[in-house]
């Protein structure tokens, strides 16, 4: 329960303003590719920071840097709401997603050290499915308020909600049980990292990460213009409801997990990146209902994904010797890294080619995540 209040907190801040681009771009009269930067630099920022965070969490601990990470992220988030200018706001969601990095950091590690191994891939994609109602929530919550009061409601209401959820978690999350804190030591910690940064499989973890969040923040940055638009002509609250279909995303997670651990995950993850290229291909067609199949079909297959491989990545780097907190970390700046650079370029593709030129980003960046996937299949196990 802590890690899913968590959760719900730290993706409903990172993702807040995603439905709100259009009317960001309106009021500060920026373009689609500019307004995307409030969600480009707070994952930028919270990747950045990853590299930090998860090193950290081997000396200080896992719960206290978690506390402090969802606390602090709520302050900011009241700040954002209370931005004077653009500039202002840019700077601050930088600054939220540094102070996010320490929950997404640590909590695979986490999982790792207080959970048995037979049920660490379900495990994994229950937290998963709990950052998959966050996002969604976060994106209901402010494109809902956004109708009502404009976008500073939209992220108070946001700022109510984590600083509620950061509480939660001050009182909820359990203390580690198993945590062995690593000597503060600078070639201990050099040789772990260069060790996660060796093993192949773990790279094209690493590059999955890349290619997948890549495509699947594309697709939802250019989603509010695309609804905007004619013909749909739809306002920030009709249009932020497509994010329920996030749902299918938090199931999709959840029964990877469990057919991971029955299957294995070389088996699962191909599977789950060809539904997500499927999803994408079918939000071409016009009719908004099918639009909206396409993307619940494209969440359900992202989030498949991402639920598995990031279990794996931790599981992967235990079985290799150690250096999972690294691991996860060097995972999510990959994922963080990708959500920065290819969802930001989702502006350019829409102001240039429209959703065409959406869907041609999005399913170059989901083909290659599959070849990835089939070269892990060729890459030896270790012991998981």
């Amino acid at each position: 329960m802590a890690l899913f209040t968590a959760a719900l907190a730290t993706f409903a801040m990172l993702y807040s303003t995603q439905p709100l681009l259009p009317e960001l771009a309106s009021v500060f009269e920026v373009s689609p590719g500019q307004s995307a930067l409030t969600v480009s630099l707070a994952t930028l920022g919270l990747g950045l920071a990853l590299l930090i965070a998860a090193p950290a969490s081997e000396v200080f601990g896992r719960t206290k840097l978690m506390r402090w990470s969802v606390s602090a992220a709520a302050v900011i988030a009241v700040l954002c709401a209370l931005a004077p200018s653009w500039s202002a706001l840019l700077a601050l969601r930088g600054l939220q997603g540094i102070a996010l990095a320490g929950l997404p950091a640590i909590a695979m590690a986490y999982l790792r050290d207080e959970i048995h191994e037979s049920s660490h891939a379900r495990a994994s994609g229950l937290y998963v499915a709990g950052t998959a109602v966050g996002g969604m929530t976060g994106r209901l919550v402010s494109g809902g308020l956004a109708d009502l009061g404009g976008w500073r409601m939209a992220l108070g209401g946001i700022a109510l909600l984590s600083t509620v959820c950061a509480v939660l978690v001050a009182f909820l999350l359990p203390s580690s049980q198993n945590f062995v804190a690593t000597p503060p030591s600078p070639r201990r910690l050099l040789e772990q990292t260069g060790r996660v940064l060796k093993d192949p499989a773990l790279l094209a973890l690493y590059g999955i990460a890349v290619t997948s969040m890549g495509a699947f923040v594309a697709v939802y940055n250019a989603t509010g213009f695309r609804l905007a638009a004619a013909p749909y002509g739809l306002g920030p609250g009709l249009a932020g409801l497509v994010f329920g279909v996030y749902l299918l995303g938090s199931a999709g997670s959840a029964t990877a997990g469990r057919l991971a651990d029955k299957y294995g995950r070389r088996a699962v993850v191909p599977i789950g990146c060809l539904i997500a290229i499927a999803g994408v291909a079918i939000t071409l067609a016009s009719p908004l209902p099918i639009v909206i199949a396409g993307l619940g079909v494209m969440t359900a297959g992202f989030f498949a994904v991402h639920g598995v491989v990031n279990g794996w990545v931790a599981a992967r780097a235990h079985a290799g010797g150690g250096g999972t907190a690294q691991a996860a970390s060097l995972y999510l700046f990959a994922y963080y890294l990708g959500s920065a650079v290819f969802g930001g370029l989702a502006g350019t593709a829409w102001t240039r080619a429209a959703w065409p030129g959406v869907v041609l980003e999005a399913t170059g960046l989901l083909l290659i995540t599959f070849l990835l996937t089939l070269l892990l299949r060729r890459i030896p196990k270790l012991d998981q």
